[in-house]
């Protein structure tokens, strides 16, 4: 992006925060640890609570849940789950939620028990292959996505969608990801952009801060591994280089980020311990 289409860039789009909510527009990046806990997948429906205390005990802050379902997370009631991590000193700030869950009875109880549990973020983390064929059908998956963030508005709990590679291969002419940018409504719906992918799909995540300042309030930062883009490496040990990334954390909005691991170099626990160490290094 020349200088000039940069800086055009940058004043429309501080223009453009004025008209978001608060909570958007304010506010400073996080430099606290937080672990999506899906990184722990293989072992945590096993033992919960002993995942959780290891998880703690390396630092991490706030966690980010997946597989919740009717009241239900890991064999708990999710109060009881939240009361658990809160006595470990830490604290769920967002959660996973399938988009078959976003309309209708489910949602609501949904979004409730997130209220409830102090939960600040719910966010849809994936889409479908057959839901994903065409243009049209992205729109009207963000159309369901905006109803799902005004649900989501009345609790005071921030919506949220995050990306994979797939968003970024052209459908019908246009790439998905940006056409989802164009139809999202920010005062709904935030984006959560997941670093890996983003860069996996040959995408730069810095020229998409500066082209949409303020929209990407949440990351999961996983590494590269040197030899197969297709594979993780813990973070610090790949190569993606973090340093300038979160050197721009404020321009891309974040609020809150998390570790996400999906393949590891030994066992996952041990990923997670080792990804902690580096961040600390460089926040």
């Amino acid at each position: 992006m020349k200088r000039r289409e940069f800086v055009q860039t940058a004043s429309f789009a501080a223009v453009g925060l004025l008209s978001l909510p608060s909570f958007l527009a304010a506010g400073k990046a996080t430099k606290t640890l937080g672990l999506q806990l899906y990184t722990l997948r293989d072992t945590i429906g096993k033992d919960p609570k002993g995942v959780l205390q290891k998880v703690a005990s390396f630092g991490y802050k706030e966690l980010e849940a997946y597989s919740y379902k009717d009241g239900q997370i890991f064999g708990m009631a999710y109060g009881e789950f939240n009361k658990f991590v809160k006595g470990l000193g830490m604290k769920v700030t967002s959660g996973h939620y399938g988009l078959d869950m976003i309309k209708g009875d489910t949602w609501q109880k949904a979004v409730e028990d997130a209220k409830k549990n102090g939960q600040e973020y719910m966010v849809v983390p994936y889409i479908q292959e057959p839901d994903r064929k065409t243009i049209d059908a992205y729109k009207q998956i963000c159309a369901d996505l905006n109803k799902a963030g005004e649900v989501c508005n009345k609790s005071g709990i921030r919506f949220g969608y995050h990306n994979h590679a797939f968003e970024f291969q052209t459908v019908d002419g246009q790439i998905p990801y940006d056409v989802m940018l164009a139809e999202l409504d920010p005062k709904k719906v935030g984006l959560e952009m997941d670093l890996f992918w983003v860069i996996n799909a040959g995408q730069d995540p810095l020229q998409y801060f500066a082209k949409y300042p303020g929209r990407f309030e949440q990351w999961h930062v996983k590494d590269m591994d040197k030899n197969d883009r297709g594979r993780n490496a813990d973070v610090g040990t790949g190569s993606i280089d973090f340093k300038p990334i979160f050197a721009q954390a404020k321009l891309s909005g974040m609020k809150k980020w998390y570790v996400e691991q999906e393949t590891y170099p030994g066992a996952p626990i041990d990923s997670a311990a080792a990804s902690a160490k580096f961040l600390k290094t460089i926040l």
